[in-house]
């Protein structure tokens, strides 16, 4: 090919700013894809197991944490708290020992439904449509004759402290109790995750 005539400093210039483009292009589509798989890895964590520490956690005291995007209530019950599962009426409950199994693991098929009766761990959502049911106190506004437990004020579905829901409210199952596991004497909780098998009714 004939250069004459050619302006060669105007050539030189061109193909470095070609070239600079194209980088930073390539470079863009880089950020694009790894920002696209950080992405995904943060919607797989999403259902990873998580741990709490729930070591300085007071007896009583209700702890919210999130798991795959759902409240998970804590709670290190009182002799009082269980007194009040104790207190109970079977009879007044749709499920009393657990019977739907998608509700929780068979290490919880009990009547506190947990692995020791003083440790809670319930997802906070109303099986009827997903609202948060709040806590309500032994007697109160729903009568001198309930002992206390959970009440969902969308469509008034009742629960007691073990997350048992009552007969004759809209929510048709127990709030669900996710797989857990502690550890460190207690002082954490794993959620989520796949725990061993254990003997039905361990609550003691």
């Amino acid at each position: 090919m004939n250069d004459e005539g050619v302006d060669l400093k105007r050539r030189r210039f061109l193909t470095a700013s070609t070239s600079v483009v194209g980088a930073v292009g390539a470079g863009a589509a880089t950020l694009m894809m790894i920002n696209y798989m950080t992405i995904s890895e943060k919607d797989k964590a999403q259902g990873a197991p998580i741990e709490v520490d729930i070591s300085k956690l007071p007896p009583g005291k209700l702890l919210v944490v999130e798991w795959r995007n759902k409240p998970v209530w804590i709670m290190k019950r009182t002799p009082d708290v269980i007194k009040a599962i104790e207190a109970v009426d079977d009879d007044k409950l749709r499920d009393p020992n657990s019977e739907v199994a998608e509700q929780q693991p068979d290490y919880a098929k009990n009547k506190y439904r947990s692995k020791t009766k003083d440790m809670m761990v319930v997802i906070g959502l109303c099986t009827h449509l997903g609202c948060s049911p709040r806590e309500e106190q032994a007697g109160g506004d729903l009568g001198a004759d309930w002992p206390g437990g959970y009440l969902c004020a969308c469509h008034g579905s009742t629960f007691d402290y073990a997350g048992r829901v009552y007969k004759h409210v809209p929510a048709p199952t127990n709030l669900v109790v996710p797989n857990h596991r502690f550890t460190d004497n207690n002082a954490k909780v794993i959620i989520g995750g796949v725990v061993k098998k254990e003997k039905k009714g361990a609550a003691s």
